[in-house]
């Protein structure tokens, strides 16, 4: 919160023998014109160049002609066929039965990864119903870890294997990363060693996922490289990246009957046999 204002002056003339000090000792010299001129053009395009990011560069996409395939309500990329979700409390409700109405005939939904945990102490309040919902849906299910920076990564693991009993049959687990890490070095330790804890209990390597750019600036470590990829990347129609990857993470704004808010979409990079090649044996 800010200061309140401080008090004005009393008005009042000048003591005797006080006299003004010129007016160029008063104040600074006048800044040049074309000083002006640069800072705010400087500052005008600062603020242009970060609302078009923030705000409008994901609705711009949204409105462009659809260069993939229209699917789940909104645009999705074309040459992949097996699809999944990802869900938490933020999508409230879900009416499991009329979703399995829908997949039924089709089955347009292949997995679904659903949010378990986050941090060292808090567990998703629709864990435990949407876990025992999705398998009477028949969807490959897999939970997911939110990876807090303000506590230990053996913490945080502990936390996961306490509320997650996944086993034969089930996807991997994934470490979800994207807070901004105060300390990369701490950082990346304590991500490595709440991954070797994973890895140990649950037997099989777990899922990393991250933003595109957050993957290129603080997931670079080798070690990192040996765990497959869930890459966030939304509104274009090619995953312009290096690293191999095993599922994309499309829009966020897919429509689902049976599901009041908008869900996450997916795409699996291979058939429906490749991705039982990632369960739990």
């Amino acid at each position: 919160m800010t200061e309140a204002k401080k008090r004005k002056r009393k008005v009042g003339g000048q003591k005797r023998g006080s006299s003004r000090r010129p007016s160029s000792q008063r104040r600074g010299a006048a800044m040049p014109r074309w000083k002006m001129i640069l800072i705010s053009s400087v500052i005008a395009f600062t603020v242009v160049f970060g609302a078009y990011h923030l705000f409008f560069k994901g609705f711009i996409n949204m409105i462009s002609p659809c260069n993939g395939i229209v699917n789940f309500g909104t645009c999705i990329p074309k040459g992949y066929n097996v699809y999944g979700i990802d869900i938490s409390h933020h999508q409230g409700y879900i009416d499991w039965e009329e979703f399995r109405r829908y997949n039924k005939s089709k089955k347009p939904i292949s997995f679904v990864y659903i949010k378990a945990t986050e941090g060292s102490d808090h567990k998703d309040t629709r864990f435990d119903e949407n876990w025992k919902e999705a398998k009477r849906s028949g969807l490959l299910r897999g939970a997911y870890h939110y990876f807090s920076t303000t506590s230990t990564g053996l913490e945080q693991a502990n936390m996961f294997i306490r509320t997650v009993k996944a086993g034969k049959g089930d996807l991997p687990p994934v470490v979800d990363v994207e807070e901004t890490p105060q300390n990369i070095a701490d950082f990346k330790e304590e991500l490595k060693i709440f991954i070797s804890k994973i890895e140990e209990h649950y037997g099989v390597k777990p899922v990393i996922y991250s933003g595109r750019k957050y993957k290129e600036q603080y997931l670079t470590d080798k070690f990192f490289d040996l765990y497959p990829l869930w890459i966030a990347n939304y509104y274009v129609d090619t995953l312009d990246i290096k690293e191999n990857w095993s599922i994309w993470q499309c829009t966020d704004k897919g429509e689902i009957p049976g599901i009041d808010h908008y869900v996450d979409i997916n795409v699996f990079n291979g058939n429906a046999d490749k991705l039982q090649e990632l369960v739990i044996k």
